[in-house]
């Protein structure tokens, strides 16, 4: 009975151990993985924003600006390798009650390196300028599982191209230690306009098709374990201009930054990340190791001690002494 207990224990200790080694080298590449079904909202705000309104066919200046960004996951378009999310982005005016701007973005990344996946529909629309569908590359709404310190292209959807966001330097978020990232893009036309002539300095014209250009500095403050941003900053200028290169009008000029509550709620759900992620990669495996030596021990152990006292058995039934 001790040997077959013992052989179940020795069994039962490799299968741990083996366990513990798919944990920490196999599992997590599997399970370890940006969510199907993501749903995540993100404010910005600022003050001090300027912005041409088409309502009133007039420049606003100093008001107060909030951008709130909607991502959710397109569950039945994913896969256990790629995750299709949409994201809606609306900035508004809060000093007027006025819409600013829209923008919408579909995309599909890879799950855990964050690289775009040319497939399902894939597109960019923001406000007045055609949407464009079609090819999209670098990387999506996160940066990779593991994320290192050096420059990486992400897809700008302002552009429709990818640009490099440079890494600069190591910053604390709410306690998490985060990777900051910068992109800079300095007057780069990406669109045309066209306005009554009055409007941009041509009154002898009624109507002016003018090249739109783009001035900006994003930051993202990124957790390197999972990728996420937890708080950012968007300073951005579009305006229109002439052959000359003068500027006609200020289409929009301001500085958002995430409120604390977004960036609160960031951290939060990256901490629960974290202890998922630990869980997998070193609590598990460890505790799989454990189980698998203690067993192993004590099977070899009840194995042996068997062996032992059935040698002994045998010994002491020989016949002591001679018949004769």
């Amino acid at each position: 009975m001790r040997r077959v207990l013992g052989l179940v224990l020795t069994g039962l200790g490799a299968f741990f151990l083996v366990l513990a080694l798919l944990l920490r080298f196999y599992l997590p590449g599997q399970v370890i993985k940006f969510p199907l079904n993501e749903y995540l909202v993100t404010t910005l705000t600022g003050k001090n924003v300027s912005y041409f309104s088409p309502a009133q066919l007039k420049e606003e200046t100093g008001v107060s600006a909030k951008a709130t960004n909607t991502i959710e996951g397109d569950v039945t378009a994913g896969s256990s390798s790629t995750a299709v999310w949409n994201s809606f982005t609306a900035v508004e005016d809060l000093t007027n009650n006025a819409p600013i701007e829209y923008a919408t973005q579909r995309s599909a990344f890879n799950r855990r390196s964050g690289q775009i996946v040319d497939c399902c529909g894939a597109y960019v629309s923001i406000s007045d300028v055609p949407t464009v569908k079609g090819h999209q590359s670098g990387l999506a709404f996160a940066w990779p599982i593991g994320t290192q310190k050096q420059t990486y292209d992400v897809f700008d959807p302002t552009l429709a191209r990818p640009e490099p966001f440079r890494y600069d330097g190591t910053a604390t978020v709410d306690g998490m230690t985060a990777y900051k990232f910068v992109e800079q893009v300095t007057n780069q036309q990406f669109a045309s306009q066209s306005l009554p002539g009055t409007l941009v300095g041509f009154p002898d014209l009624p109507s002016v098709t003018l090249p739109e250009y783009i001035t900006e500095t994003i930051t993202y403050w990124v957790d390197p374990v999972t990728g996420s941003p937890l708080n950012t900053t968007q300073n951005e200028t579009l305006a229109l201009e002439d052959i000359t290169g003068a500027t006609k009008l200020v289409l929009y000029k301001g500085s958002l930054t995430a409120t604390p509550q977004s960036v609160s709620s960031a951290v939060s759900t990256a901490n629960g990340a974290h202890n998922k992620i630990n869980f997998v990669q070193d609590i598990g495996p460890l505790i799989g190791l454990l189980l698998g030596v203690v067993l192993l021990a004590v099977g070899i152990t009840l194995i042996l001690g068997q062996r032992g006292r059935g040698e002994f058995s045998y010994e002491s039934d020989e016949p002591v002494g001679s018949a004769t």
